[in-house]
């Protein structure tokens, strides 16, 4: 495939590497899926898309990464210090009082940044931004050394109000680098110019345990392909879903957090608005966990905040992702009650299941199906394996659940996958059904190598109107990070009662955000068909600590007049949508302006990916086998990617493709669009 601009989308899992490379120029695509090399994530990247084009030939390369977000989870960030001012070394610690368990006393919190590498300097900046007392440069310069010293390998500078003028941290960052040995110095000021100091401390902390590691592997990352003759564009996904420049996420590592999953659920907004269906609830299963996310109107749900794991807050623009252990690899075992479990511990990809025949002896998902006959044994996908142990799935499945709870493998099998699809199931009706959202309405996106098997049971459980089954649902996620357009967001406190903002003054604040952040995209040096522009003020009635996030109504680009009264008018809207009456007479409080730049890149033209005009469902058909679908029946095997548009699967039924295992339960049909996506419907259903 040659001939025009290449452009590869990576993602790299626990398990499989999955990519994904389009030609502009022709329109064509391919996909890859290569096992991941675990603590050598780089050889695997770039031996992955080795295999799909030769580097030199590559114009850009995008890249949905899980490095930060694992550094995190498993507590293996870099040793990190904190400077902050007088009497505020303990915030970190001190959190907002929540507990991990929230009716128990028991368990407990580290802080990334332990107490022995926090110091504190003299230095006061008011809430006003008037500086009260100046930082004192030897102090800090002594505290560097101190922490230097102690084995810190990056430094975070968090001050009181430096949101309301970021002077004091400026200048102890100045007197930092005098004795600081490597560049990785996070100010909270750069990070997150917002009020509320646990959560900017938090949110710094967590930049400055993130730089080295994300740092070293994306410069080891961009080493390997620079020197194997790649000279395009390398550019990072990041957690908001758009994209970032290398040097951006080396600064930034915080805002990758959560990479690779925002990737998927923006590949899959597009899928599913060009197909029609605008509203979807995705639904990524991988080896480890079910990532969930919510889609309205074709638009994916931002937070302003997130958890990562207990108490670790990032308060940076997210796609809301819900994430649960119950993945492929999710290990099934009868608790000391005598009830069946399924995850949230994983077998991973080392040793994995155990059907992998690679040491793994806990039974899994994977497992389950292998027995069922859901999944081939005879052709796993990923190419990773040549064939799978399904005898040995079957012992262990019956060693571990079947005879505790006194069943057969098959019936073991089957209770393992009946309290996975009940997680998830959970998982689904918490960002529908608990915010509001009627199932209904809603289609589910499956993918990820393992969706699609639980698709049939997940529309059931939870009322959905369908599933649509993407065309490549195993590398879902590295087609959205090809497809992600690049944004930069800017949040500013303003803290001001309504009455009190001058629309001028204002207008000025957000003319100036929208400069610095496509200063940004013009740095990346990347060409965009077309940039636009968001304003959102966080606001609230005067006494209240949430607010509501009012989104302004201006042009594409961001301009048009702004004045009180619409101001007014858009917090009633929202906070009327949100709590569904008003405060009337009490005053009104703006406390952030927040803005983002969105430059678009290209998009597939998903006709592209439809199947050849020739195929046919007789070249489509492969050996029937024997498929447990609440009695064991032979059932249909097809080729999925030979299916033609329009035909019509009954089930039950098994579609097979590289990247996935399609099962169709008995009652569901599946009809192939005219993109190549496979709509599951309970037969008779409207369309």
């Amino acid at each position: 495939m040659s001939g025009g601009r290449l452009v590869v989308g990576v993602d790299v899992g626990g398990t499989y590497t999955d990519l994904f490379l389009f030609d502009e120029a022709t329109g064509r695509a391919r996909v890859g899926k290569v096992p991941s090399t675990r603590g050598q994530e780089a050889a695997g990247f770039a031996d992955g898309i080795i295999g799909l084009a030769p580097l030199p030939d590559i114009s850009a390369i995008v890249h949905g990464t899980t490095v930060g977000t694992n550094a995190l989870l498993e507590r293996k960030g870099a040793r990190a210090g904190l400077i902050t001012t007088q009497g505020f070394r303990d915030v970190l610690e001190m959190r907002r009082r929540d507990r991990r368990q929230t009716w128990g006393l028991t368990g407990n919190f580290v802080p990334v940044i332990e107490r022995d590498l926090r110091e504190e300097v003299p230095e006061r900046t008011l809430a006003d931004g008037s500086i009260h007392t100046p930082v004192d440069p030897d102090a800090v310069r002594a505290a560097a050394a101190r922490l230097r010293d102690a084995g810190a390998r990056a430094l975070c500078i968090v001050f009181l109000h430096s949101y309301a003028n970021p002077a004091n941290e400026r200048a102890a960052l100045a007197a930092a680098r005098e004795v600081w040995p490597n560049g990785d110095i996070t100010i909270s000021s750069d990070i997150l110019p917002e009020i509320r100091e646990f959560e900017r401390t938090s949110t710094a902390a967590l930049n400055a345990v993130l730089q080295p590691v994300v740092g070293s592997y994306l410069s080891t990352l961009d080493a390997r392909l620079r020197d194997g003759g790649f000279g395009g564009e390398f550019l990072i996904v990041q957690s908001n879903g758009g994209v970032m420049s290398v040097e951006t996420a080396q600064r930034l590592p915080v805002r990758t957090a959560l990479s690779g999953p925002a990737a998927g659920v923006i590949a899959a907004a597009h899928i599913a608005t060009e197909a029609g269906f605008p509203d979807v609830i995705t639904g990524d299963v991988g080896g480890t966990s079910f990532d969930v996310s919510l889609v309205a109107g074709g638009e994916p749900a931002l937070a302003a905040q997130s958890t990562i794991d207990f108490g670790l807050v990032v308060r940076t623009p997210m796609i809301e992702i819900t994430t649960i252990g119950a993945g492929g690899g999710s290990i099934a075992r009868v608790d000391a009650a005598g009830l069946l479990q399924v995850g949230p511990d994983s077998a991973g990809s080392v040793p994995g299941p155990v059907c992998y025949a690679a040491g793994g002896t806990r039974p899994t998902v994977t497992d389950a199906n292998v027995v069922l006959g859901r999944i081939n044994a005879e052709r796993p996908i990923g190419g990773k394996l040549a064939r799978l142990d399904r005898d040995a799935a079957a012992d262990a499945i019956l060693r571990d659940v079947g005879r505790p709870l006194g069943l057969d493998a098959t019936d073991a099998a089957a209770a393992i996958l009946r309290v996975a699809n009940a997680r998830m199931a959970s998982a689904l009706r918490l960002v529908s059904i608990e915010r509001g959202h009627d199932p209904k309405r809603f289609s589910l996106m499956p993918f990820g190598g393992g969706g699609a098997l639980h698709a049939g049971a997940l529309i059931r459980e939870v009322g959905l109107a369908r599933a649509l089954v993407p065309r490549y649902p195993g590398v879902t996620s590295a087609l959205g990070c090809v497809i992600a357009d690049m944004r930069h967001d800017r949040v500013r406190t303003l803290n001001r009662l309504l009455a009190a903002i001058e629309p001028e003054a204002l207008r000025a604040e957000m003319d100036a955000a929208v400069a610095d952040l496509s200063a940004l995209l013009d740095r990346a040096g990347v060409a965009f068909t077309g940039r636009s522009v968001t304003h959102e003020l966080d606001m609230s009635y005067l006494g209240q600590t949430h607010t509501v996030a009012v989104r302004l109504d201006l042009a594409p680009d961001g301009s048009g007049p702004v004045t009180q009264a619409a101001l007014l008018a858009a917090f009633e809207r929202a906070y009327g949508g949100a709590y569904g009456r008003l405060l009337p007479g009490a005053q009104v409080r703006v406390l952030n302006l927040r803005t983002a730049v969105t430059g678009r890149r290209p998009k597939i033209d998903l006709l592209s990916l439809a199947p050849d005009p020739d195929a046919s469902l007789d070249a489509a058909r492969r050996d029937p086998r024997r498929v447990w679908v609440g009695t064991w029946q032979e059932v249909p095997v097809f080729d999925r990617l030979l299916l033609p548009v329009g035909a019509c699967i009954a089930g039950p039924a098994v579609l097979e493709q590289p990247d996935t295992t399609i099962l169709v339960e008995p009652g569901h049909q599946g009809r192939v669009d005219r993109f190549g996506n496979l709509i599951l419907e309970p037969e008779g259903a409207a369309n």
